[in-house]
């Protein structure tokens, strides 16, 4: 199992895969293989599950004629798919399409798209509801997240959730309404999430009881959403392992025992398998709820593997139970490794195993509460090393958060909210109103208390992403700290932990510098980092009320650097894909000192002006403002501009800059302007990047902050080979990921383009 369970896994890393011919050879021999002596048995199983997890990677990728339908208005029929998000500018949905249509092609398929439907300026987006059938011009593109060290991989989401393409809605031609589908489970969801909607009126933990009864988070307010991730108990409100196991829990010792009362019930079926039964259809009627999402359907198979363990009677050992389960997930779908919910639920599992291993938790109230105590903390211990992976910290109040919170939520507040979900499906609008007041009740008086818990700074603990290494002696660390007691030198697990808890990426050399221009879209930001100190130029866009670049992308690449606090913010102008992410950033990071060309307040923040002539070092590295000078003209005429110089190399960061404003600055600043890497003035527009600008530049790299396939078609051609003909190296944010810039203070640039380092193999051109 070992064997094949490695085996499936593998393909989820490669950075492509082998071309299908190669993979049905490889079938062809396999018979053979399985033939193999014992000993060399388990490498047959190996490839056998290899084979199998590239056959289904290879069909859960979009089809590859997709590819023509990119950037046309294309007509697609089918059916709305999913609970309708929506917020003040647009409402997202996955649309099961049936049929494509463009300018020159045609196709019939069952592909699944998540579309943007964007309200027009005065008017509303229309009442979306899941099973609705509908006729829409879209416009659409293959599956494509940004890239960033220590970044969310969104293509990887969407994979899992085998999303073939994703676009927004075209209101011309008019969208047509065909009607209601079949219904099904979606439009039953829809249906429950109107009325469960109703009945709490906008209650503030709406959105929670929402999440808990059909896993739709949309309606979390983002500030709960950091009192959860402060503290550790996310998991909280995701319908996967821990709900869907208490569910099937509740169930079974329910149905066992009742079935025990029937009279000769157990003559024609033992109690345990009825309640095994009775378990595993709970917890399937919970995931349906939820919509059959990826951690549900990961959860069901545990339970399954779990109830059927029961109904057979067996006491096999725990862990094989887990290692059957982890097969068992794998073969359903070998890609749920691409996500942490698969690695932090087993590992939870596999840490309660190992801690509670030789120990029993005697009898008596005080002693139950020991033992419960003791099992949170070993859990949170046990994953320190996963949460530091998936996300460059972890919560030391996590313990004591879960410890009131697990039983608060899971054993009352999802009964309550089950409970009242079915009394509103049978039309008992009183009693399901009632009961899904008290559970928003509940949860609002247990996120009072994990705010409280939340604003403790000193229970956050943040450090960059581990390396192989520092993450295998992690986990051999934790791993001898929860040993039984018996075991002798548990204390040198503290010294194997070390390496995980104290790491350092390596920092510029005093007099050489780091630049990143990190892939946020059609936007800018940047992050320039000396040997101890750090700057971020711009922020990104903000694209919703829960989606900003500063604190989804800019934010985690500072954490993954090892960075706590960011030491000087500049905004180049108010531009919305420059500042719209600063908030974001704001409230995920400390930020000392902030620079613009205008007044600017938020989120706790006040800019001084930035202006030409302005100058500091940081670690033998000089920051210069060459711009602006003075208030007037447009906008992004008024952008800063900073140089960056080394020891040996500089870089020049102009913001939004146009052609007058390059003039000018060309007139005052001459040969002071010529800089090794320049960040393309407004993204590469044909308004900017004018002959002279380039020839006092003459720079050797040149990096394009704009998004991939945007709107604007930036960079313009004439812009390109204008630099090409200057003989500069070309790279782009949407096209090549974060690009990376390293300036030592002795020695050749170093550029690193990130989506090429990271690829995987959905990554697309």
């Amino acid at each position: 199992m070992l064997a094949l369970a490695l085996g499936l896994a593998v393909p989820a890393w490669l950075p492509a895969l082998p071309p299908p011919a190669w993979v049905a050879a490889g079938v062809l021999v396999l018979p053979a293989a399985l033939r193999l002596p014992p000993r060399a048995r388990p490498l047959a199983w190996f490839a056998a599950g290899l084979l199998y997890a590239l056959i289904r990677a290879h069909l859960a990728l979009p089809p590859a004629w997709l590819a023509q339908a990119e950037g046309r208005d294309v007509v697609v029929e089918g059916t709305v798919a999913s609970l309708v998000e929506r917020d003040s500018r647009a409402a997202r949905f996955v649309f099961h399409a049936r049929r494509l249509a463009w300018n020159g092609g045609a196709r019939a398929c069952g592909c699944r798209l998540r579309l943007a439907w964007y309200a027009r300026r005065g008017g509303a987006v229309p009442p979306l509801a899941p099973g609705q059938r509908w006729r829409l011009t879209v416009r659409l593109k293959r599956p494509r997240g940004f890239a960033n060290p220590g970044g969310f991989d969104y293509g990887a989401w969407l994979l899992q959730r085998r999303i073939d393409a994703t676009g927004y809605v075209r209101t011309r031609p008019p969208p047509e309404a065909l009607g209601r589908g079949g219904g099904g489970l979606h439009a039953l969801r829809g249906a429950l999430l109107e009325r469960l909607q109703a009945a709490l009126d906008g209650r503030p933990a709406g959105g929670l009881v929402a999440a808990l009864a059909l896993g739709e988070r949309s309606g979390i307010d983002p500030r709960q959403w950091e009192v959860l991730r402060r503290t550790g108990t996310g998991h909280l409100v995701a319908i996967s392992g821990l709900h869907v196991g208490l569910v099937a829990g509740l169930a079974f010792f329910l149905a066992r025992r009742l079935w025990t009362l029937v009279p000769g019930a157990a003559r024609y079926l033992p109690a345990p398998r009825a309640g095994a039964m009775a378990g595993f259809a709970a917890a399937a009627a919970y995931a349906a709820l939820a919509g059959f999402s990826v951690p549900t359907q990961r959860a069901l198979v545990m339970v399954a593997v779990a109830m059927a363990m029961l109904s057979a009677q067996r006491r096999a050992p725990a862990a094989d139970g887990l290692l059957l389960a982890l097969v068992a997930v794998l073969v359903l779908d070998p890609l749920a490794v691409l996500g942490a919910g698969f690695w932090l639920s087993f590992g939870a599992v596999a840490v309660i195993l190992w801690a509670a291993a030789g120990r029993h938790p005697g009898r008596g109230w005080r002693a139950r509460a020991a033992a419960a105590l003791h099992l949170q903390g070993a859990v949170a211990l046990g994953l320190v090393p996963l949460t530091l992976l998936w996300f460059g910290q972890a919560a030391l109040v996590s313990p004591l958060a879960n410890l009131f919170a697990i039983p608060a939520v899971g054993l009352v507040a999802v009964p309550l909210v089950l409970g009242g979900t079915a009394c509103l499906g049978a039309g008992l609008e009183a009693a399901g109103g009632g009961l899904l007041g008290a559970a928003a009740w509940l949860l609002e008086q247990v996120m009072a208390v994990l705010a409280s818990l939340a604003a403790w700074d000193a229970g956050q603990w943040q450090a960059p992403a581990p390396g192989p290494a520092a993450l295998a002696l992690g986990v051999a660390g934790v791993a001898l700290l929860l040993a039984p007691r018996g075991l002798p030198g548990r204390w040198l697990g503290l010294v194997l932990l070390l390496p995980l808890l104290v790491p350092q990426p390596p920092r510029p050399e005093p007099g050489g510098f780091r630049l990143a221009v990190l892939d946020v879209g059609q936007g800018l930001a940047a992050v320039v980092e000396t040997h101890r100190r750090v700057l971020v130029f711009d922020a990104g866009a903000r694209f919703s009320a829960r989606f900003d670049a500063g604190s989804a992308v800019v934010a985690p690449y500072l954490r993954a650097r090892g960075w706590r606090a960011v030491d000087l913010l500049v905004i180049s102008h108010g531009d919305g894909d420059h500042a719209g992410g600063v908030p974001g950033l704001a409230r995920a990071l400390p930020v000392g000192r902030v620079l613009a060309p205008e007044p600017w307040h938020g989120a706790g923040l006040t800019a001084r002006p930035c202006a030409a002539g302005q100058a500091w070092t940081w670690d033998g590295v000089r920051f210069e403002m060459l711009g602006p000078e003075g208030r007037g003209g447009r906008r992004n005429d008024r952008s800063c501009v900073l140089r960056v110089e080394g020891a040996v190399h500089s870089a020049l960061l102009p913001g939004d800059i146009e052609a007058g404003s390059e003039y000018r600055l060309v007139a005052r600043a001459g040969d002071g302007l010529a800089s090794e890497v320049l960040v393309a003035p407004h993204h590469g527009s044909r308004t900017s990047s004018t002959p002279r600008f380039v020839a006092a530049v003459a720079p050797r790299l040149v990096v394009f902050p704009a998004g991939w396939r945007n709107r604007f078609r930036f960079p313009a051609r004439e812009v390109t080979a204008r630099y090409r003909a200057a003989g500069a190296i070309l790279a782009q944010t949407g096209r090549d990921g974060a690009v990376l810039v390293d300036a030592p203070p002795a020695g050749p640039l170093r550029l690193v383009r990130w989506r090429d380092a990271a690829r995987r193999f959905w990554h697309g051109p």
